[in-house]
């Protein structure tokens, strides 16, 4: 549940920073005129349709792509998850479009520098990094682009059994 509660946090975190910035849409079989520009919509693990991908654009997906649990003898867990946020913008400009693209990215970018915090338990692993791609491929009118970041998780208490069937949980401390 942990890392389910970590993209719902990254999801108003990040419709909170980049909310205000209006994009491009682009025009939809049946739209009587041209869509008017909306703030990216925000996804958590999937699309709802990606056959459809495209259409959902201005939009960002945040997904967990690989997470690790460790714990050295005598000291307490920890547990880290990489989350990679994709980012998909519209433009019919090519020059606009990549720099439409770039601007929601540095918005988002920024954004995580300055708080380090989702969630009030989420912390930003800056010894990790927070990377960021364009992807280079020329699908105009379509911009698309990657960051990745890692995040620290609360840690999970060991649970141990005290000889009697009782559960009580362990604090790291040593061996019993």
């Amino acid at each position: 549940m942990t890392k389910v509660i970590l993209l719902e946090q990254l999801k108003i975190f990040t419709e909170d920073a980049t909310g205000d910035l209006l994009l491009p849409v682009a025009r939809q079989k049946g739209d009587s005129g041209p869509p008017a520009p909306r703030a990216a919509e925000v996804y958590r693990a999937r699309l709802p349709d990606s056959t459809a991908a495209k259409k959902k654009a201005p939009y960002i997906l945040h997904q967990i792509i690989m997470g690790k649990d460790a714990q050295r003898s005598g000291q307490f867990g920890t547990a880290v998850a990489t989350v990679r946020t994709i980012f998909c913008v519209y433009h019919q400009d090519e020059q606009e479009g990549g720099l439409a693209l770039l601007n929601l990215m540095e918005r988002l970018r920024i954004a995580l520098l300055e708080h380090g915090m989702v969630g009030k338990q989420f912390i930003l692993d800056r010894e990790a990094g927070l990377e960021s791609l364009v992807y280079p491929e020329d699908i105009a009118p379509y911009y698309a682009g990657e960051m990745l970041s890692t995040w620290k998780l609360p840690a999970i208490e060991r649970k141990v059994f005290d000889g009697k069937g009782k559960e009580s949980n362990w604090t790291g401390g040593g061996i019993r």
